[in-house]
């Protein structure tokens, strides 16, 4: 053998080697990534999770807005990612507990029965204002003491949460994706989409719960979202309780002024 065939052939066999090594290297690291998401959302390879639906408020008890039909597919493609499968739920067919499942819970209290009793048990410290009447605070949040209201098309928020229910790190999650409009709600899914590796290094398995703004929907519809506040203590603790109202006066100083 020639020096000329040895170095050819020590070429290919070191170009072989390093590409080798590239794809060892590649697939550890896309594994790794696999394994974080998967744990950050509860899914690990052929799980079972729940998608539950809320319906049109005011509509049929089925009819699921178009948002929220394209937030339930931007979940859909998170979970077919992890390699788990899906279970699509109406809202008030779901009977079962915290940690056994996966859930992606969408929709306001209004028109999502599962939404409203896991404010109630889980988020205390936040309330969603259904009534149906028009006024100001229509689909306002109360959180804590802060009050966000609902500017249509201009200012919208939505509230993102990942909550384990107290069960400890290895209970499944449950995700919630409460917003003052259908377009709100797919705009927190589209950010957890985006941000969940940012997300998972952040909180880890911990709980969490964001109130995100949704801006300007009526001309970038819910792709342009701000981080408002991690709310997350102020949503765990019960809604401060309203100072009493002054008692009217009473004695004889009242009755002096009432007889002058």
């Amino acid at each position: 053998m020639t020096d000329d065939v040895r170095n050819i052939v020590l070429g290919v066999l070191a170009a072989g080697i390093s590409a080798a090594l590239g794809w060892l290297a590649r697939t550890y690291l896309w594994k790794r990534r696999l394994r974080r998401k998967q744990a950050f959302f509860g899914l690990p390879d052929h799980s079972e999770s729940l998608l539950v639906v809320n319906r049109e408020a005011g509509g049929p008890e089925l009819t699921v807005m178009r948002h929220d039909v394209f937030a339930l597919l931007e979940l859909s493609a998170l979970i077919k990612d992890c390699g788990a499968h899906a279970q699509v739920i109406a809202h008030d067919a779901t009977q079962q507990g915290f940690g056994e499942r996966t859930e992606f819970c969408v929709g306001g209290p209004s028109s999502n029965r599962r939404m409203a009793a896991h404010l109630h048990s889980l988020l205390p410290g936040i309330r969603v204002n259904v009534d149906s009447e028009p006024g100001p605070d229509r689909g306002a949040f109360q959180i804590g003491s802060e009050r966000y209201r609902l500017e249509s098309g201009r200012a919208e928020y939505v509230i993102l949460g990942r909550l384990t229910a107290g069960q400890g790190r290895d209970a499944r999650p449950v995700f919630l994706f409460c917003g003052q409009r259908a377009i709100t709600n797919q705009a927190a899914t589209r950010y957890l989409a985006r941000n969940h590796a940012r997300l998972a290094r952040k909180h880890g398995g911990s709980s969490f719960v964001l109130l995100l703004k949704v801006v300007n929907s009526q001309a970038y519809g819910p792709d342009v979202v701000e981080v408002v506040a991690d709310v997350t203590r102020a949503a765990q603790a019960p809604l401060p309780t309203p100072a009493p109202a002054p008692a009217p006066a009473t004695g004889a100083g009242s009755r002096h002024r009432a007889e002058s």
